[in-house]
């Protein structure tokens, strides 16, 4: 039996020092299958959210005086909301300065107008009847009907009364501030002068100091005050430091005693300006406006509407009431 041969290639190369051709392509696969199974890096995309820039949608709109942040979520979650002609949804940022258009309810907002708006606040004395609402479709009177007409902007209250209640409420143009000073979080004192129906004694007034459990968790009046009165019918100045619905209310009413007047004279150190009439208003003036801005961590205001070269005179009650009167007849016609 003959011994098995090399192919004369194969032992050529051999002796020429090279590698066979065999066990070259052998190598080069080994190498090929190297590479293939390396995996190759992938190159991250970067997120829609991760590339955005700017600020919440809600935030701008706020600044913009279209609302405060909690009514445009509204707005946004109503599908009332656009930008670039897409609907907008919660958690949408935005870029004031990259000529993006948005919309509320198909009107066009100047967003870069809006930036140079100048902060207003109003005082504005709310009385009984009135809702706190921009309109009513039984066509009750509201707060927002005697506020002088606004350009490119508009109203915001600051927290709300209910409709048995009167007193101080505070309207401003710029959304950041109100959503600010209705926050829990800042702790700004409001305070109510109460007229109460009942027995109260220094027990109950100790209780209600401490703090008692209402159907959305305890709460408590920071200070009491007895303000006068005569038997059962009693006085008093109450300070919170949360605007809960119908808070002062229902602490009285947890001790069995009913409220009879409510009206809120205090907001932060803003006090209702006396002398003003229910239904009548009265513009602060920038160093007020800063105080607000400054109680919760704004930038100060530099502008005012008001003119400052002309020392200020405020306007007689008397003739606030009959501006006040007047329009409340046309009002009517016009209703009519």
């Amino acid at each position: 039996m003959k011994p098995i041969q090399k192919p004369v290639r194969q032992e050529r190369e051999k002796q020429a020092g090279k590698q066979p051709n065999f066990e070259r392509k052998e190598r080069k696969r080994a190498v090929n299958s190297d590479i293939k199974s390396t995996p190759k890096a992938k190159v991250a995309k970067p997120s829609h959210q991760s590339t955005v820039e700017g600020e919440k949608l809600q935030k701008v709109l706020a600044r913009a005086g279209q609302g405060s942040r909690r009514e445009i979520e509204a707005m946004i979650a109503e599908n009332r909301v656009s930008v670039d002609g897409k609907m907008a949804t919660l958690g949408d940022r935005i870029d004031v300065h990259s000529g993006v258009k948005v919309r509320i309810d198909g009107r066009i907002i100047n967003l870069q107008q809006a930036q140079k708006e100048v902060c207003r606040v109003l005082m504005y004395y709310k009385p009984e009847g009135e809702l706190c609402t921009r309109s009513d479709p039984e066509g009750r009177p509201t707060v927002f009907d005697r506020l002088p007409r606004l350009n490119g902007a508009r109203w915001i209250a600051v927290g709300r009364l209910d409709i048995n209640t009167s007193g101080l409420l505070l309207f401003t143009t710029d959304g950041e501030l109100a959503s600010r000073l209705m926050h829990p979080s800042r702790e700004v004192e409001r305070e109510y002068s109460v007229r109460v129906f009942g027995q109260v004694d220094d027990a109950m007034l100790a209780r209600l100091r401490k703090g008692v459990q209402l159907e959305d968790g305890p709460a408590n009046f920071k200070e009491i005050k007895f303000a006068g009165g005569v038997g059962i019918n009693q006085w008093y100045d109450v300070t919170l430091m949360e605007g809960r619905n119908r808070e002062v209310r229902r602490l009285w009413e947890s001790q069995g005693i009913q409220v009879s007047r409510l009206i809120r004279i205090r907001y932060g150190n803003i006090k209702l300006m006396k002398g003003l009439p229910r239904g009548g208003w009265e513009e602060m003036d920038l160093e007020n406006v800063n105080y607000l801005r400054e109680l919760v961590g704004l930038p100060p205001e530099t502008e005012t509407k008001l003119d400052v070269t002309k020392p200020r005179r405020r306007p007689k009650s008397g003739q606030i009431r009959k501006a006040v009167k007047r329009y409340t007849e046309l009002s009517k016609r016009y209703k009519k």
